[in-house]
């Protein structure tokens, strides 16, 4: 499967927060988030395991008791079922991996 950029698709999450599905296998799946300054993405958590890798901007993001304050470049790993979430301190643009694949991202 192959993507090329492209600015349509983008699903509103929350106020602030689009997501959007760019490839997916079989076991995992890969999505960009853009979130404006000033939303947050409360506490909550899935039985899916979830990497990401900050593109742009800056996000206060919470793992379980960790707080971090989130810059370019930065990753972080949050395990299934543990609780998370963040603050987004400036326009960001963040991709994230799941496994397994969350069937409720898949496009329709």
């Amino acid at each position: 499967m192959f993507y090329e950029k492209d600015e349509k698709g983008y699903a509103d999450v929350l106020p602030g927060v689009k997501r959007k599905t760019l490839v997916h296998g079989t076991n995992t799946l890969f999505t960009e988030f853009r979130l404006k300054a000033g939303h947050e993405l409360p506490m909550h958590s899935h039985p899916e395991e979830q990497t990401g890798y900050l593109v742009s901007g800056a996000i206060r993001l919470t793992i379980g008791n960790e707080v971090r304050e989130v810059r370019p470049g930065d990753c972080w790993c949050v395990p299934g079922n543990v609780p998370h979430g963040a603050m987004v301190s400036e326009d960001s643009v963040a991709i994230e991996v799941f496994s397994p694949v969350r069937n409720d991202y898949l496009p329709k």
